[in-house]
């Protein structure tokens, strides 16, 4: 293991994200409309990226710093119930989309994980949003992918190493919080 090749690989990943400072700052104000008029952020991913997902939830439900009111926020990767009766009864790639079917409504803001920008799961629940008029958010690594195709916003930041997109994804969601702590 080299610590400095890592440690400047985290440091690439991280830095590509003031490309996205404009988009960033225009999802803030879009999520902060939407959880103003009572809409709500849903989260998806898998493995790392679904405890991603579930860490996100709880700083927009619970608080991030700032104690204010909690920010409707639901990761579709908590409820083991939910999860293995669809994927038994239909098929793991669509287990979000029948959740996004079920809880979102137009103008709720859906975002999805995925370091690959592939996972056909989190493709189909990006894909049902778009379809009930929410506003698709996905966070990927580098490569173009499925997801970077089909979402209103996506940011792909400058690694396709596992570890290092997730760090990566951690920061541009922190950042998320702080916004929104700005704004509520």
């Amino acid at each position: 293991m080299n610590i400095e090749k890592a440690l400047k690989a985290h440091q690439i990943a991280v830095e590509s994200v003031i490309k996205s400072s404009q988009q960033l700052e225009a999802l803030i104000a879009k999520m902060s409309e939407t959880l103003a008029a009572g809409g709500k952020v849903l989260w998806m991913g898998n493995g790392g990226s679904a405890a991603d997902a579930q860490h996100m939830a709880a700083e927009l439900m619970v608080r991030y710093v700032k104690n204010r009111q909690p920010l409707a926020s639901i990761a579709l990767t908590t409820d083991s119930s939910i999860l293995t009766a669809h994927s038994n009864d239909y098929a793991y790639e669509s287990v979000f989309a029948r959740q996004i079917e079920g809880l979102a409504k137009p103008g709720d803001i859906v975002i999805g994980l995925s370091t690959s920008g592939n996972s056909e799961n989190v493709v189909q629940g990006i894909t049902q949003a778009n379809l009930q008029g929410c506003v698709s958010v996905a966070m990927t690594g580098e490569s173009v992918s499925k997801l970077s195709e089909i979402s209103t916003y996506c940011f792909r930041v400058a690694s396709n190493e596992t570890a290092r997109v997730q760090e990566a994804h951690s920061f541009i969601c922190h950042l998320l919080c702080e916004g929104l702590d700005e704004a509520f």
